[in-house]
Order: C-alpha cells, then sequence, then structure tokens
C-alpha cells in the first residue's frame, strides 16, 4: 500500500505551518533566559554564601568622649578568647570607605565622615553561639557595638534565589505547554487543509502510522529549525548584554560563567524543541485518524 510522503501532503506551503518556526523560535528563546537566568541566581547565591559562610562583623560606632584606638583595643581584648573565634581583622578606613563607594562616591573618602570601625571575625563551629557570645560581652564595655552573623540576609537572599528558581521552572513548563498547544493547531489545521486527500488514502487502507509519519517528519524538522533560531538569538542577546555590561563594575553582582552542564542543556534545547513538535504532532495526528471512519 502506498504510504503517505511528504509529495503526497505538501505541508510546507500551508499557511500555518510557515509560523511554527518561528513560534518555536520565540519559545526556546523564553527557555533558554529561563535557563540562564536560573543558573545566575544560583551562582550568586553560591558566591554571597562562601563568602560570609564562616565570617561574622563587629561594628564600633563612633562614642563620644572615646578614642577609636581604645575602642579597638577593648574589642580586640573581649573577642579573642572567644571559643571558635580563629582570626579577627580590623578594616582600615580606607578599606571600609572602598565598600561605601558604589553607593556614596568620593564622598565615601570623605574624612569628616563618621565610619564606622568595622572587624572581621573568621570563626569555626556554630556562628550563631559565636555571636550570641560576642553580644554579651561587648553589651557592657561597648554598649553602641553591633553584631552581624549575616545569617538574616543570606537566609533572604536564599528564600529569593528558590523563589526565582521556582518561577524559572514554572516559566519552562509554561513554554513548554504553549508549545505542545502551537504544534497541536497547526497539525489540526494540515489536517483540515489536507483532509480529502487524506481520508482518500484512508479508505485505501493506508495505515494510521503512515498518516502520521508526513506530519510528524515535518514537525520535527520546523521544530529543530525554530529552535536554532531561538537559541542563536539568546546566544546574541547574551554576548550583547555581556559586552554592555564587561566595562561596569557592579558590586553585588558576581561575575557569570556558562558551565559545561549548562551548556549543553542549551546545545540540547534545538533537539528537545524538536522532539516535543515529533511526539505532539504524532499524538494529535493518530488520535484524529483513529475517528476516522
Amino acid at each position: 500500500m502506498k504510504s503517505l510522503t511528504r509529495r503526497d501532503l505538501p505541508l510546507a506551503g500551508d499557511p500555518s505551518a510557515r509560523f511554527l518556526p518561528w513560534l518555536i523560535a520565540f519559545m526556546v528563546f523564553l527557555a533558554a533566559l529561563a535557563l540562564v537566568g536560573a543558573e545566575v541566581l544560583r551562582q550568586t547565591a553560591a558566591r554571597w554564601e562562601s563568602g560570609l559562610s564562616g565570617q561574622m562583623t563587629v561594628q564600633l560606632a563612633v562614642e563620644a568622649g572615646r578614642e577609636e584606638p581604645e575602642q579597638v583595643a577593648t574589642a580586640l581584648a573581649l573577642l579573642q578568647d572567644i571559643p571558635g573565634v580563629t582570626a579577627i581583622e580590623v578594616l582600615e578606613r580606607s578599606q571600609a570607605a572602598s565598600l561605601l563607594e558604589p553607593w556614596l562616591g568620593e564622598a565615601a573618602h570623605d574624612a569628616e565622615l563618621p565610619l564606622p570601625v568595622l572587624l572581621t571575625l573568621s570563626i569555626e563551629g556554630s556562628l550563631p553561639e559565636v555571636a550570641a557570645e560576642a553580644r554579651r560581652r561587648l553589651q557592657g564595655p561597648l554598649p553602641t557595638a553591633q553584631v552581624d552573623d549575616h545569617q538574616e540576609w543570606i537566609g533572604g537572599l536564599l528564600n529569593l534565589t528558590r523563589g526565582l528558581g521556582a518561577l524559572a521552572l514554572f516559566l519552562l513548563l509554561l513554554v513548554a505547554a504553549a508549545a505542545v498547544v502551537t504544534v497541536v493547531f497547526v497539525t489540526r489545521t494540515g489536517l483540515a487543509v489536507h483532509r480529502p486527500v487524506i481520508e482518500l488514502l484512508h479508505l485505501m487502507g493506508a495505515r494510521d502510522d503512515q498518516g502520521a509519519g508526513s506530519f510528524q517528519l515535518h514537525a520535527l524538522r520546523q521544530g529543530v529549525k525554530g529552535g536554532i533560531l531561538g537559541l542563536a538569538t539568546a546566544a546574541f542577546c547574551y554576548g550583547l548584554l555581556d559586552w554592555t555590561l564587561a566595562p561596569t563594575t557592579l558590586a553585588l553582582l558576581p561575575p557569570f560563567s556558562i558551565g559545561p552542564r549548562l551548556l549543553l542543556l542549551l546545545a540540547l534545547l534545538p533537539a528537545i524543541a524538536g522532539l516535543v513538535a515529533l511526539l505532539t504532532a504524532r499524538i494529535t495526528v493518530l488520535r484524529t485518524l483513529a475517528r476516522m471512519p
């Protein structure tokens, strides 16, 4: 029995099929951006967490009637023998001003600006316990001292990262669902356009899987073509953004690198788009042909 081939059904000439690669390209573009965005958030959170884990900051405000060296010496004497404290570093005024420079500009280096003294403590063991002991010891001699173990800030950052990661996953699922609906619509339109030929071949004994073969091969080609176009557009946008931000020093955004795992996943997006289009077209055609007499 003669099978349904591309010569039998000129699917490439269907008006609806011409838009399929562009729609899939847009969806792959969104999927690539979601994947890159999720990886940026993961790397940023990991760098911030690794940079602040095992560390604690003590802030000494300037007190009236007391010299700054005296306050620093008192704080060092009280903190250095706390169990779990392995090292204490006193930040110079120029270093503290450099930390504020992204927000205050050159005014951060003004000698009249009342900057607090910052002490960075390296911790081994339970950070909350060390922070509680430091607060207890400093409360009397240095009542204006502030102890920050960064746990609240890191916890909020991680919660934000998890929420945005879940949002990226939802976006990926939404894109996949939209791709399936688009392929179903285009396939059904093709079936309606070529219905007389399909019914004739169906009555002549052509198998359903032969009919589905033409549609699924066409959907595969269109899906891969749209996937490559969408991935190329996403790569261009990423390169343009990276080139634009390269000269700028961002205090809160560490450098981002695309690792092998993410690169492999991005490279597979066109193949995944083609496979989704193929399976969707096949299921749609088989269900439609099964209802024919």
